[in-house]
């Protein structure tokens, strides 16, 4: 029975060695070079079609160069070529932007979202500034650091409203009750 019993714990423990073996050749992912006739690069992008890959052969498994599509695969064209598309280098935290020189964010929306670290640079928890196309400079109210949004979009704007016609108005800030000699 000890006998028994110690047989098959040794049996449990003992490694198992598979019936078959895999090769490296087997486990290797196959990435075969995506011909160049397909990609298009950056420069001869023109309209929103040209932002749709081509995809991946039959049988095959895409890669996000194939695969991508619209804003993705703009960045990923851009990034193909050394070009920063969205522009995603860190604002100026060097110094306190005033009225007069405020800290620019450059924008191709209607509306742009700056985060506030203080100067110098995290010398405050990230206070979040919302600025839009109507009302684009706004002050951080932790540091006082002045931000501006410099629109780079297009000029000609058909699918925004504006908020006309729905009632819709813009909530005031602590902005709205500053007397205006104060700015």
């Amino acid at each position: 029975m000890l006998l028994q019993r110690s047989a098959l714990a040794i049996a449990r423990r003992a490694a198992v060695a598979p019936a078959v073996r895999r090769s490296l050749a087997t486990s290797a992912v196959r990435r075969d070079a995506v011909p160049d006739s397909k990609i298009k690069g950056i420069k001869e992008v023109k309209t929103v079609d040209d932002l749709f890959g081509p995809g991946a052969p039959a049988g095959t498994v895409p890669t996000d160069v194939e695969q991508s599509t619209g804003l993705e695969r703009l960045e990923i064209l851009g990034k193909m070529e050394s070009v920063d598309v969205f522009d995603m280098r860190p604002l100026d935290a060097s110094r306190l932007g005033t009225l007069s020189n405020p800290v620019l964010v450059r924008s191709a929306g209607e509306e742009q979202f700056a985060g506030c670290t203080g100067v110098p640079a995290d010398s405050h928890n990230v206070i979040w500034l919302g600025m839009t196309r109507e009302r684009p400079v706004e002050r951080c109210p932790e540091c006082g650091s002045v931000y501006k949004m410099e629109y780079v979009g297009p000029q000609e704007d058909h699918h925004h409203d504006h908020g006309h016609g729905h009632g819709w108005k813009e909530p005031k800030t602590m902005a709205d009750y500053v007397k205006p000699e104060y700015w």
